[in-house]
């Protein structure tokens, strides 16, 4: 270690904008000559089929640094809004994130926004784990470091893994409703029950609770 599996940079450490680089380059030779040629929606649906599916494999297992996104949304604004021409330095036309990635039925263009899909990705692991999902991960995680009764909250407990799936926990209760059955997994505060959150909804009274 580190290596790669399944195309995955794999190490006992958080890994560093260099593993993923192999990510970058694919989607730079991707960048070809025949953008140029195509129309506007032309490069669209390549910009939607090609350079935002490839790091979508990558994006299921991992928390992609802001840099490595940053970089592979270049290649797209290249893509969609200057065809291969690398060049050209004229700003672009529209706003990448306040149209180009606001869906079509709302004015937009409809490209994924990575950083969002990416969380969107990885919040099925908190799902398998509330769920207590017969899978050995699942398993191995609350037996290691919640097998006290405790549930992920402020204090981030395992590997850079898991300590970036519990960053997304405050999303997964925003969505995700309560079904009591013996209680384990739920929070009383910070669990929508059903319709809202009690720490939001009475935050004079929470300031009042005891964290046990």
């Amino acid at each position: 270690m580190p290596f790669t599996y399944l195309g995955l940079p794999l190490s006992l450490n958080r890994p560093s904008v260099a593993d993923y680089w192999p990510l970058v380059s694919r989607n730079e030779r991707r960048l070809s000559i025949i953008s140029i040629y195509l129309s506007q929606e032309g490069r669209l649906e390549l910009t939607n089929a090609v350079f935002t599916a490839l790091p979508t494999f990558t994006m299921c297992t991992s928390l992609l640094p802001k840099t490595v996104v940053k970089q592979i949304d270049k290649f797209r604004k290249r893509c969609l809004l200057r065809g291969c021409d690398i060049n050209n330095k004229a700003p672009p036309k529209v706003a990448w994130k306040k149209l180009v990635c606001i869906p079509m039925d709302s004015g937009g263009l409809g490209v994924l926004n990575l950083s969002i899909q990416n969380e969107g990705l990885l919040l099925k692991y908190l799902h398998k784990f509330f769920k207590r999902l017969d899978i050995p991960w699942v398993h191995l995680v609350w037996e290691r470091y919640y097998s006290n009764g405790r549930l992920p909250g402020t204090c981030r407990l395992g590997s850079f893994w898991w300590r970036d799936i519990v960053k997304l926990l405050s999303s997964y209760k925003g969505m995700a409703r309560v079904s009591i059955k013996n209680g384990v997994t739920c929070f009383l505060w910070q669990d929508l029950w059903p319709d809202q959150v009690l720490e939001q909804a009475f935050p004079e009274l929470h300031s009042y609770a005891i964290n046990t």
